[in-house]
């Protein structure tokens, strides 16, 4: 092999090494060789075959390629209830992203008024004095604004304690205050004051509805308008990991609503990163948001978001 073409061969297997979805080309002939050491990746245990469809499907959004109907075959030799439920988190996955409608400023009509619908805030890192940011003020619109559409409905304020300065706040108890301060009646208001990702939002919300409200049966997501996504999946998909069977999910999200915020999106990436912390590989997936993060305003460890 003459030297120029050593070194195109070497060039293209670098660059295909980092998209990570291309297949590999022929390999080029080459003087024999004595056999290289190998190195077992094969993910092994159910969590890592879980963490590798997610994040193969966050970096290469096909949900039904070879790579991922591999893994999903694997997973479902050991767990054929696992495999069931994250088949059906792989196709929201797609649906939220490609097909989901995002309604601004305010809920549609039509949706159940009781306290069956439960509209679900989601929080933003506060100020370090604990006061809150525009954009969550304006989140906080958006939700009296749906209140008063669905009278009847009760109300999730998620979001915990990201004031630097600040120990006592918390996202969800600023937001409780504001809209108590609006004139929503308390005895509607929830508030989940410990989560500080949006995976944790759902996490925590959907246990402390089945505790304390368990006539909620559907959700309306209250968002900026990057975020709803992210949201409706994730709470969709905590629905269906919890649930006690497949198809016997205790929580549905019906619609949302949001704010047009002037900036800000979330990347598939971020979205599996969220994802993979539902599983409950927590460690994987910091390292996804602290190497992938698009949104503004990247938090620091700890903060919300």
């Amino acid at each position: 092999m003459t030297k120029n073409r050593t070194i195109r061969v070497l060039v293209l297997s670098i660059l295909l090494g980092l998209t990570g979805c291309a297949k590999e080309p022929p390999a080029a002939p080459a003087a024999p060789a004595a056999p290289a050491p190998t190195v077992e990746t094969e993910p092994v245990s159910e969590s890592e075959l879980i963490r590798d469809m997610v994040l193969y499907y966050g970096r290469c959004g096909d949900e039904d390629g070879p790579e991922n109907a591999r893994l999903l075959a694997r997973l479902r030799s050991a767990d054929p209830d696992a495999a069931d439920r994250w088949e059906r988190i792989l196709s929201l996955w797609k649906s939220v992203n490609e097909e989901l409608e995002i309604h601004p400023e305010l809920l549609p009509e039509g949706l159940c008024d009781t306290d069956e619908l439960c509209l679900v805030v989601l929080g933003f890192q506060l100020n370090p004095d604990g006061s809150m940011r525009e954009e969550l003020i304006e989140r906080l619109n958006v939700a009296l604004s749906c209140a008063e559409l669905y009278p009847h409905a009760m109300i999730v304020c998620t979001g915990g304690g990201t004031a630097a300065q600040n120990k006592d706040a918390t996202e969800a108890g600023e937001m409780a205050k504001y809209l108590i301060g609006h004139g929503v009646a308390a005895q509607r208001i929830l508030v989940e004051d410990r989560s500080l990702t949006t995976a944790q939002n759902a996490v925590y919300t959907c246990a402390l509805l089945a505790e304390k409200s368990p006539q909620v049966h559907q959700l309306a997501i209250i968002s900026s308008d990057y975020h709803i996504a992210t949201g409706v999946l994730l709470f969709d998909a905590q629905a269906i990991l919890t649930a006690e069977e497949p198809g016997k999910e205790r929580f549905t999200v019906v619609s949302n609503a949001a704010y047009p915020a002037p900036t800000g999106s979330l990347s598939p990436s971020f979205q599996a990163g969220a994802l993979i912390e539902l599983s409950g590989d927590v460690k994987t997936a910091f390292d996804v948001y602290y190497g992938t993060y698009d949104v503004h305003e990247l938090p620091t460890p700890g903060s919300t978001r």
